[in-house]
């Protein structure tokens, strides 16, 4: 058993149409590099150039907000990271 991490539907191209992909980490940003080691497109489209997530990223941890520090809050096995985006539009 490990950590589910549910992709948001605008991001599955990057991983080949996969909804949830199953990693293992002691924390979320331990979890979500292993999501980008195994589908590395998908880093640009959480991460700026400085390795923090850009601000459209949201991230659920068991259903709850994760921020802040989204990237250093500690996961067991069986949790699920949800990536949501903030998408605008009219």
């Amino acid at each position: 058993m490990g950590i589910k991490i549910n992709i948001h539907k605008t991001q599955r191209h990057y991983t080949d149409g996969v909804e949830t992909i199953e990693v293992k980490g002691k924390t979320v940003g331990e979890c979500i590099g292993a999501l980008v080691q195994k589908f590395p497109g998908i880093e640009e489209s959480l991460f700026d150039s400085r390795g923090k997530l850009l601000s459209v990223v949201e991230i659920y941890l068991n259903m709850e907000s994760a921020y802040p520090d989204e990237l250093a809050k500690p996961v067991t096995n069986g949790d699920e990271i949800h990536i949501t985006l903030m998408l605008a539009g009219g």
